[in-house]
């Protein structure tokens, strides 16, 4: 609880931080309209066309329904992931011949391209949602497994051994030592994952399913619509950096105040 106020507190001093950001994101923009310049609308649309898109799509219930399937998904498969790949990862840490035999079991799921695996899963669960969400697990998974696997291998035994002198709480000991230095692995792998899980989803939607960001994508693309799909590209990335910078960076930020 005492967490939770301290990330609110911080917050804002987080959002002024972020000017940095910003500017980066504006001279994004200035490269973006500079293209569109050179190419024309019909292939790049510029920054204000893509926005005025945008725009007329939140005023339709269609957008957000497909948002809201495609976050499903998502959710589903990134959770899943994270369940799967942070106890198997854990545990695979604790043992050296767990390690060792399932690196390249990792390095075999990690070779196959995810489009690969998207055609596996529409041969195995047919154009059905466990098709998306398979593909996001299969994609999303190695990656948090090898930071919770890493994690665990890296905690030092002499430092464990020295807290068990003091003969410490178990929860004291989870808390202040254990937690801590997996997070500090662990949490930049579920950041990564869940990058890799918006991606995978909407590849995966815009080739097995008829709804979703990802279907509205591919009939975008059929029409040759470059405003709509750049307006649906926009709004995957404006989630994404939500959901990053919004929510998951600050509560980093708390939890690894130890490092300082």
């Amino acid at each position: 609880m005492n967490a939770f106020a301290q990330i609110l507190k911080e917050f804002p001093r987080y959002l002024w931080s972020g000017w940095g950001a910003l500017a980066s994101i504006f001279l994004f923009l200035a490269l973006w309209d500079i293209g569109h310049q050179f190419n024309g609308s019909l292939i790049l649309p510029s920054p204000k066309e893509t926005l005025l898109t945008l725009w007329q799509m939140l005023q339709s219930p269609e957008l957000w329904q497909s948002l809201w399937i495609t976050v499903q998904r998502a959710l589903w498969g990134f959770g899943i992931a994270l369940l799967l790949g942070t106890s198997f990862g854990m545990l695979a840490g604790t043992f050296v011949t767990a390690a060792m035999m399932s690196r390249p079991l990792i390095t075999i799921i990690m070779g196959v391209p995810p489009i690969a695996w998207i055609v596996l899963a529409m041969l195995w669960f047919g154009m059905t949602d466990e098709s998306v969400i398979f593909t996001v697990v299969i994609a999303a998974f190695p990656i948090i497994f090898i930071g919770a696997l890493q994690g665990t291998r890296t905690l030092e035994g002499d430092l464990l051994e020295m807290s068990d002198s003091f003969q410490p709480p178990f929860w004291m000991k989870l808390t202040d030592l254990v937690f801590p230095h997996l997070f500090s692995y662990v949490f930049p792998a579920w950041i990564s994952a869940l990058g890799m899980s918006w991606k995978i989803v909407v590849m995966a939607e815009l080739l097995t399913t008829p709804d979703g960001i990802g279907a509205d994508l591919a009939v975008a693309r059929s029409h040759f619509n470059s405003a709509d799909a750049m307006a649906l590209i926009t709004v995957m990335v404006l989630v994404l950096l939500v959901v990053e910078y919004l929510l998951l960076e600050p509560i980093k930020r708390e939890v690894e105040q130890w490092r300082n």
